[in-house]
């Protein structure tokens, strides 16, 4: 049987393309298509024991089987349902479109975060990053986490901008509101959004320095 893998970011620089067909044994599991890739494309093989792995964009063990046709994503580690808007975008980003999105006269308290690029890491000039996503599957976990804080908070609302493509220091990445009656809930909101982003949204960033470059989360 026949399934379509997509690279993204490290993986697919070590696969040396961003999607491709593979073909797979009857009753095959992730881990058996993890085989196959390492044996296909030696430069992958030490980078998938980071890599998590999307099956019909939702994270999966790797004993979850595979069905015909079915589209699998390698994740390397990255750097809702809820009113809201959740969002990734590769052009500039304004703060004002996620406060409009979760004001109303009935939020007492709206908290924002905006995330720019810093022009230093450890002691190394920034010259630009690159931001490079598995969009759908983005878009609908930044909607999970929305889900997330209107049940941890009720009442909270919630909207995710992220931009993708090349960004200078100083441009943003990614704004972030929250929005609730009372202030508390709205500080907390925002706050576990921009936490849950960093752990599980498949949106990665590459830092070029004077001296060379890094995907963010692997490591030199």
């Amino acid at each position: 049987m026949s399934v379509t893998v997509l690279y993204f970011a490290a993986a697919r620089e070590r696969a040396g393309l961003s999607r491709e067909s593979l073909d797979v044994p009857p009753g095959a599991r992730v881990s058996d298509v993890l085989a196959l890739l390492a044996a296909k494309h030696p430069p992958l093989a030490p980078l998938l024991p980071h890599l998590r792995v999307a099956v019909q964009q939702q994270f999966v063990a790797l004993d979850a089987p595979v069905s015909p046709d079915a589209e699998l994503a390698l994740i390397p580690p990255v750097a809702g349902g809820a009113p809201g808007l959740f969002r990734v975008v590769d052009r500039p980003l304004q703060l004002s479109e996620v406060v409009d999105a979760v004001a109303s006269e009935g939020a007492g308290g709206l908290v924002t975060f905006s995330g720019a690029v810093r022009n230093q890491t450890k002691g190394r000039r920034v010259l630009r990053l690159e931001y490079e996503a598995y969009a759908p599957m983005a878009e609908a976990k930044l909607a999970e986490i929305g889900d997330e804080v209107a049940r941890a908070w009720p009442g909270t609302r919630l909207a995710i901008v992220h931009r993708v493509g090349t960004l200078a220091p100083g441009e943003l990445a990614v704004v972030i509101a929250a929005a609730s009656a009372h202030r508390k809930e709205a500080f907390r909101g925002c706050e576990h959004a921009i936490e849950r982003l960093k752990q599980d949204v498949p949106i990665w960033k590459k830092e070029f320095f004077e001296d060379g470059d890094v995907w963010v989360g692997l490591g030199p």
